[in-house]
């Protein structure tokens, strides 16, 4: 036997079990070697019956006597036995519907159980225990610390550590995947000591040794590819990629502003810029709250790179985000061009009002080809779209800088489809605030700049948890606030109602909006959801931001980056299913201004789940992502899942020392 010998090979199993061995990707020796346990149970402690706790799994060596199979009145056979400890005391033993265990037990036996020890009647009683014969064999079930494996019917972790036993001898043939040199530099066991440990583990010192070791070899794996991502992406040098930072230009653009940017977006626009300079492609992370000034850092950049003759294409989820991005940016862009025919600077005098374009899929085609053939001829300097920047027929004279809003939204091959476009500089943007440890890991091919803070004078959102009976009071407060000039928006997680009987107590658009029409018949309410056309969705999102409508209910299409400052109450109906990031970004569509703004999240359950009570603690982000990592762990966190991040341990990504210590074995032993 070695480690590819198939596992119908390997060991004694029926085609039903071989199936689902199949189906849970187990075909050979060392697939099943390295299925390791979710977790330990000490089973070492041996008990007496007389200091055994009741209602609770205990450990008692002794022997069995008066071994019977009885017929129930109902046709259930039950195998019976009288348990006697070495003190002398006795409990009765009754396995339901097992009957083969008469073949493999016989009075006199001497025998170590592992079950829950009640109290039935008079009688002290263990049922169903697991048992082990004493010096047949190594203990597997019962008197040790045993494993417990994640199981799929028909197979449990009985039957598992069973097989691992038929198997243990191949371990010592794993090959070993971290250097030698880095084993002893991070005093971490072998690979195949840290399996072994895993499944047949002595104490529980043996167990946290060997985790450390596979969280370790996990994290260092995920840190390689990253790095390997990275010099990929950085492998082609280009002079022309050289752009310089022009520092009388940052002072022009930052005196054109009408207020003065914080620290963070000084210090991320100088990390960006100083990248730029370099002949390699850059490849960066720019993560900020809501509201804490990404879109101003990416027109800095934009301007530089357009003061060195370069393109820029700017690529977001959404049609109504790109038409929103292209009004702010082209604003941006104007104010400062008319700044520097007012103040004009020598050095700077070739920098001319750009032209700046919209590209999405509902654009006429005459349209899209007019914005594709400038592109291609040089005559158009920035592009701002959705997926449609990165289909075949668009291609430019020389993109020097592309910018990615929320990367993980889109599939992990448009990257590589803007990269074969030119090999531009490369800066994605989230406003989804991730935790340090976990940024490194997802996005460790980028280096990464943070912002801290948020800019002018935005109060906090005050967040309240809201129950049913006290709804009328809040809208009692919405309609005070609509007669001060405010706008609401209304979040539900359904457009209409649904035939599945689970979301019966959810809120849906279509309804809502009726209801919202009886409550407040005197104020202007309008619908938006994603079935709706992008025009039309456009036509809502504008109307609204021009103060037509007073009550805007929708899904969550709203919740990346709409922007209507004089909103300042937002309503999440069924907050409980929304996860704690979407909350929070949702939470993002008011504070937008100055005016005081409130986010009231009202439950479908009574009980207020640790999410929701997080978002009424932590107004930063940030602190919110870290609750979210420790209550769902990174699968689904974030959609990291469309990034291509595997499974791993939440608690590596607690750890940034281990992060950091990965990323610096990395960095020595994987990257050449």
């Amino acid at each position: 036997m070695n480690l590819a010998t198939p596992l119908t090979d390997a060991i004694r199993t029926t085609p039903q079990f071989a199936e689902a061995l199949e189906g849970m990707g187990l075909k050979t020796v060392q697939d099943l070697l390295l299925y390791l346990p979710r977790t330990h149970e000490d089973l070492s402690q041996v008990q007496t019956i007389a200091t055994a706790p009741l209602e609770n799994k205990v450990t008692l060596r002794g022997t069995l006597d008066r071994i019977k199979l009885v017929h129930t009145r109902t046709g259930k056979k039950l195998v019976t036995a009288v348990f006697m400890d070495g003190d002398g005391d006795t409990a009765e033993v009754v396995w339901f519907n097992q009957p083969h265990i008469m073949r493999m037990i016989k009075d006199g036996d001497e025998v170590v159980l592992t079950g829950k020890l009640i109290e039935n009647g008079y009688k002290l009683q263990l049922q169903s225990p697991q048992f082990e014969k004493e010096g047949i064999k190594p203990l597997v079930h019962a008197g040790r610390l045993v494993p417990i494996y994640p199981q799929r019917e028909p197979i449990n972790t009985k039957w598992l550590r069973e097989k691992m036993l038929v198997i243990k001898t191949t371990i010592d043939l794993l090959p070993e995947t971290l250097p030698e040199e880095l084993l002893r530099e991070e005093k971490l066991m072998s690979r195949a000591d840290a399996i072994r440990a895993l499944h047949f583990p002595d104490k529980p010192e043996d167990v946290e040794q060997a985790k450390d070791r596979m969280r370790f070899e996990d994290m260092y794996t995920m840190q390689k590819q990253a790095l390997e991502r990275k010099s990929t992406w950085q492998q082609d040098r280009q002079s022309r990629l050289r752009t310089t930072m022009d520092v009388e230009l940052m002072k022009a653009f930052f005196a054109s502003l009408k207020f003065i940017p914080t620290n963070s977006q000084k210090v991320a626009i100088y990390e960006i810029l100083k990248d730029m300079e370099k002949d390699v492609p850059m490849s960066r992370l720019l993560e900020g709250d809501v509201g804490s000034g990404k879109t101003l850092v990416a027109v800095a950049v934009i301007a530089n790179t357009l003061l060195n003759g370069g393109q820029c294409a700017v690529m977001v989820p959404t049609e109504v985000l790109a038409r929103q991005h292209t009004e702010n940016i082209t604003r941006l862009l104007v104010n400062f061009s008319n700044y520097l025919q007012q103040n004009p600077i020598e050095s700077i005098a070739h920098f001319r009002l750009p032209t700046v374009g919209l590209l999405t899929g509902s654009l006429p085609k005459s349209e899209a080809d007019a914005i594709r053939m400038k592109l291609h001829t040089g005559t158009m300097d920035v592009v701002i779209g959705t997926h449609a920047l990165v289909e075949d027929t668009v291609q430019f004279k020389d993109l020097r800088l592309v910018i990615v809003d929320e990367q993980h939204r889109f599939g992990v091959l448009q990257r590589q489809k803007l990269r074969d476009k030119g090999s531009p500089h490369f800066l994605s943007m989230t406003a989804t605030p991730i935790p340090r440890t976990l940024a490194l890991t997802a996005y460790g091919d980028h280096d990464l700049s943070v912002l801290l803070e948020k800019p002018g004078s935005r109060q906090k959102i005050d967040t309240k948890v809201v129950k049913p009976a006290d709804r009328k009071t809040v809208e009692l407060f919405i309609d005070h606030q609509i007669s001060e000039g405010r706008q609401i928006f209304v979040i539900c997680p359904l457009i209409s109602e649904s035939e599945n009987e689970d979301f019966d107590d959810l809120k849906n658009v279509e309804a809502e909006l009726k209801r919202l029409e009886q409550s407040f018949p005197h104020r202007r309410i309008a619908m938006l959801h994603g079935r709706m056309k992008s025009d039309e969705k456009q036509r809502i999102m504008l109307a609204f931001r021009n103060k037509e409508s007073d009550i805007l209910v929708s899904t969550s299409v709203i919740e990346v980056g709409i922007d209507v400052p004089n909103a300042t109450i937002i309503i999440i109906e069924g907050a409980e299913r929304f996860g704690l990031s979407q909350l929070h970004q949702l939470r993002g569509r008011v504070g937008r201004s100055d005016i005081k703004s409130y986010c009231f999240l009202f439950s479908s359950t009574q009980s207020i789940s640790p999410r929701l009570r997080a978002m009424e603690q932590h107004e930063s982000g940030f602190l919110l992502a870290e609750v979210d990592l420790r209550l769902r762990g990174p699968g689904e966190l974030f959609g990291l899942r469309q990034s291509g991040m595997p499974d791993i341990d939440a608690a590596s990504l607690l750890q940034p020392e281990l992060i950091a210590r990965a990323r610096r074995a990395a960095e020595k032993y994987a990257v050449t």
